[in-house]
């Protein structure tokens, strides 16, 4: 499936082409991280931060390591993820001497589901392509949410008219709290933090991947579309699998 890439991808990184520090970001920031303090207090070993590896859960890790807060962190890895996209899970443990839970799928439902339905089932429906993020997905965050009472999320308001009204705070409908502080956040001053910080980040952001997930899943983006368009860009659909759904 062709695609039309921004001019420049070759030349430019994502730091260079958006990373602004807004008078804002400061005030921003320490509402942040005064967030995660809070949960820390509020919720001990039952938080756990949810990190898709994307930008915005790379600065969340960045302020939890960078002030000691006591938050677990754990990751998906759903078998189909870029190889730059799993190399960031050692780059973290290295960076920031914190382990890095990562909850596969069960390998048996997912050998089920090719099996039935295909290497490519996601291209074929949209149901058959949240039923893969289902197996792959949503099952083992099942597990990696089990006992928990809180989990942190990089969502910003700005990444989709889907979430626009995205909270600090809210009841994820399964009698959890979810968290997403940094929702305020622009694009830009997620990059200024990135660029302050020296956070690490994944390549792919530099080819105009502002929203990472699977492979056969993500594309490059174009010029004025939307953050989360080339998610399964060939589906006229809210560009969601279901882990920010509520129940």
């Amino acid at each position: 499936m062709s695609f039309s890439a921004l001019p420049g991808a070759a030349a430019s990184s994502a730091i260079a082409l958006y990373a602004r520090w807004s008078p804002e970001l400061d005030a921003k920031l320490e509402a942040a991280l005064e967030r995660l303090r809070e949960a820390s207090v509020a919720h001990g070993d039952g938080l756990v931060q949810s990190s898709s590896l994307g930008v915005e859960d790379m600065v969340i890790t960045d302020l939890i390591a960078r002030h000691s807060l006591p938050i677990a962190i754990a990751t998906l890895d759903t078998g189909k993820l870029h190889p730059e996209t799993l190399a960031l899970i050692p780059r973290i443990q290295e960076r920031y001497g914190r382990e890095i839970a990562v909850f596969q799928p069960r390998q048996e439902q997912v050998i089920q589901f090719v099996r039935r339905e295909g290497e490519e089932a996601m291209f074929k429906s949209i149901e058959l392509r949240k039923a893969c993020c289902s197996v792959r997905k949503l099952e083992p965050l099942a597990r990696m949410l089990q006992g928990r009472s809180a989990w942190i999320t990089g969502l910003r308001r700005e990444q989709s008219g889907a979430r626009s009204d995205v909270a600090f705070e809210e009841d994820d409908g399964q009698g959890r709290r979810k968290l997403s502080p940094i929702a305020d956040w622009t694009w830009a001053e997620v990059w200024a933090y990135v660029e302050r910080f020296n956070v690490p980040t994944n390549p792919l952001h530099d080819q105009f991947m502002p929203s990472i997930g699977c492979e056969p899943c993500t594309r490059a983006i174009a010029v004025g579309e939307d953050f989360r368009a080339g998610r399964w860009w060939w589906e006229d659909s809210s560009k969601e699998c279901g882990l920010h759904v509520k129940k």
